[in-house]
């Protein structure tokens, strides 16, 4: 009976006998607690009604979210989804022997939000600015490390770039997980930082780690009194954005559903003003319109991994 259960079912029988027939699954292939987890949990929570089915979380975080990732590209249950950002669309030029391909193995259902990072070092550093990090950096070179969640992740991407465009030399120590990468930043093990507004806001405030700058076209309204990177560095930007995939056999009718009420949720007024507190901005697309922006934003991050020279380490 057992066996009966998890038996996978076929494609056509998903599209034509009501989706879905037992519980979704996002897997999130990072660990708990970072800004992809916290939009899973909100996404799921919501999802259950429109579905009436349970939506779960399960987070399988490792090797730069290539572990996850692959599980869900190779899931055949009709009924898992994955919690994806641009680690991935870093991946498909950093990674290259990763064990599947996103735009043929996964098919876009929905986007879901963009948000920017803040820059934050640890006040033994000594600077207050962009500048003077940038300054003591050159004045020696080599020596400074910057903590990321991992290889590929947005914010290894945000470092690697800030480097290559400030001309400095600066050492990636990766993490497992933002949580990691923080906790050794407000130890004062890893001087430097690119992480999430809203999760390194209450560290700056309490005066754990210092703000040096935002990272978006503007400043950040959860850190107005901080300055953008590209104040002191012209055309920086940096930012994490996440969306939605399944398996690429999933059908098409059940894409649209699944669409249409990720869709529902985000052009909610009370998401929108929990997205703003968050530092993050809803982004309402077709399937077909979220298959565009990830082929253009695959494009976007090998030019970035090209022009840094970043590696997978």
């Amino acid at each position: 009976m057992a066996a009966s259960a998890l038996a996978p079912i076929p494609a056509p029988a998903l599209a034509q006998e009501g989706w879905p027939g037992r519980p979704v699954r996002i897997v999130v292939p990072f660990g708990l607690g970072g800004s992809a987890d916290l939009a899973a949990r909100f996404l799921a929570e919501r999802l259950t009604g429109p579905l009436g089915q349970p939506v779960v979380v399960e987070n399988r975080p490792g090797a730069g979210a290539v572990i996850g990732t692959d599980a869900v590209a190779k899931a055949t249950d009709g009924h898992t989804l994955l919690l994806m950002s641009n680690t991935h669309t870093a991946n498909e030029t950093l990674l290259p022997n990763r064990p599947y391909r996103l735009m043929r193995d996964l098919a876009p259902v929905a986007a879901i939000n963009v948000a920017y990072h803040v820059l934050a070092v640890h006040p033994s550093l000594g600077v207050s600015s962009v500048a003077e990090l940038v300054a003591l950096a050159k004045a020696r070179p080599g020596a400074l490390d910057y903590a990321s969640s991992g290889p590929g992740t947005p914010y290894h991407v945000a470092g690697e770039v800030f480097r290559a465009m400030a001309g400095i030399t600066v050492q990636h120590v990766p993490f497992r997980g933002s949580n990691e990468a923080r906790t050794a930043l407000i130890a004062g093990q890893v001087p430097v930082m690119f992480d999430a507004i809203p999760t390194m806001t209450p560290h700056i405030e309490g005066g754990r780690v210092r703000g040096l700058a935002t990272t978006g076209p503007a400043r950040s309204p959860l850190l107005p009194a901080l300055p953008t990177v590209a104040d002191s560095l012209p055309g920086y930007e940096a930012s994490i954005w996440l969306g939605l995939m399944a398996p690429a056999g999933m059908p098409a009718p059940v894409v649209a559903r699944l669409n249409a009420a990720v869709n529902a949720i985000l052009e909610r007024p009370e998401t929108r003003e929990a997205q703003l507190r968050g530092g993050a901005e809803p982004m309402v697309m077709s399937p077909t319109e979220f298959d565009a922006f990830l082929r253009a934003d695959i494009a976007r991050q090998a030019e970035w991994i090209r022009m840094s020279g970043m590696t997978a380490g």
